[in-house]
């Protein structure tokens, strides 16, 4: 399906989910992949006394979820401008139209 075919309210939940999937995929990355399938080689490295791979699985990727809130709430709050933006636009332009 192509984008001039899509309303917008579709583009908007679209990039909606992209930004979900991405996100969610970072975070899952980071979980998984640092605290689990990486942790031997990140256990070479010490932050505050303790080895970076248990790091990780404990404290890491809660941190990287909060981080991913804060990023997605700008995300977010981005794309509510752009199509509240645009919708206004097009309902503006409607109404003028309409007058006589």
């Amino acid at each position: 399906m192509r984008n001039s075919t899509l309303t917008p309210s579709q583009m908007y939940w679209r990039t909606n989910l992209r930004y979900l999937v991405v996100l969610l995929s970072i975070w899952f990355a980071v979980s998984f992949g640092a605290s689990i399938l990486f942790v031997e080689e990140l256990n070479a490295f010490r932050v505050g006394g303790f080895k970076l791979g248990f790091w990780f699985a404990q404290q890491g990727s809660i941190y990287t979820f909060v981080v991913l809130i804060f990023v997605y709430i700008r995300l977010m709050n981005r794309l509510d401008a752009a199509y509240l933006n645009a919708s206004e636009l097009s309902e503006s332009g409607a109404e003028q139209k309409s007058m006589p």
